[in-house]
């Protein structure tokens, strides 16, 4: 038979173990709930997070568009001069550099096509290959010193630019209407002016209003790019 002091004794340890037991249990049921709530918030912050890239992942950077934007109406530069001195020159190599530039007119058409679809893409397009085409007249024009058909030719060519300015500003109401028509009928100005510098051998003069002239396509690409990003503000990342 047990001592009373043992039976004390276990009587005591009983009861701590009881005491602890409660204390662990408790414990469980204050940290479980909490826990599960920390897993949740966890998993919440992490699907918001996959839902944002995923949102993300189909925009276009505000940079690269601005990039590439510059590198067409470069190319338009680049290639009108070239073709420009081509004709000047007489060069054998006048019809490949026209085919050239017709084609930078069907890249900048296509450019817009993600934001305005395929129609408006090629109508801009065709507006573009009109623009280099009524070139054409004014060149012929100038180099035979024939005043009367130039002033025309010259005419004709500023209505064209105003068509594109239209279209521009049509197509995108974050652009004013009369700073786009102006931006193209200045692109008329200065490219008549260094093709005629260029018809009479005054090439300096020529390639200093180029340098002009490609500072201010520069501007329009930017203005048409921020127009853009205005317009169509969920296309691109933040």
């Amino acid at each position: 038979m047990l001592s009373k002091s043992t039976k004390s004794l276990g009587q005591l340890l009983a009861a701590i173990v009881a005491t602890f037991a409660i204390i662990v249990a408790a414990m469980v049921t204050q940290t479980g709930p909490a826990t599960a709530g920390a897993n949740v918030s966890a998993d919440n912050s992490h699907s918001h997070m996959m839902h944002k890239k995923k949102a993300e992942k189909g925009k276009i950077s505000k940079h690269a568009l601005r990039v590439k934007m510059r590198e067409l109406w470069d190319e338009h530069m680049e290639w009108t001069y070239a073709a420009v001195a081509a004709f000047a020159a007489d060069s054998a190599g006048l019809n490949n550099t026209i085919a050239r530039l017709l084609k930078n007119q069907e890249d900048i058409g296509n450019a817009i096509k993600p934001f305005y679809g395929e129609a408006a893409g090629n109508q801009l397009t065709a507006l573009l290959k009109e623009h280099i085409q009524e070139a054409v007249p004014v060149l012929v024009a100038a180099k035979a010193g024939n005043t009367n058909d130039l002033n025309a030719a010259i005419s004709t060519w500023y209505g064209n630019a105003e068509q594109i300015g239209n279209f521009l500003a049509d197509a995108n109401p974050k652009l004013p209407r009369k700073a786009a028509v102006s931006m193209m009928r200045m692109h008329i100005t200065q490219t008549v002016s260094y093709a005629a510098d260029q018809l009479a051998g005054n090439y300096a003069k020529s390639i200093t209003t180029y340098d002009e002239a490609l500072a201010h396509m520069r501007m329009m690409s930017d203005d048409l790019t921020n127009a853009l990003v205005k317009q169509f503000p969920k296309k691109f990342k933040k």
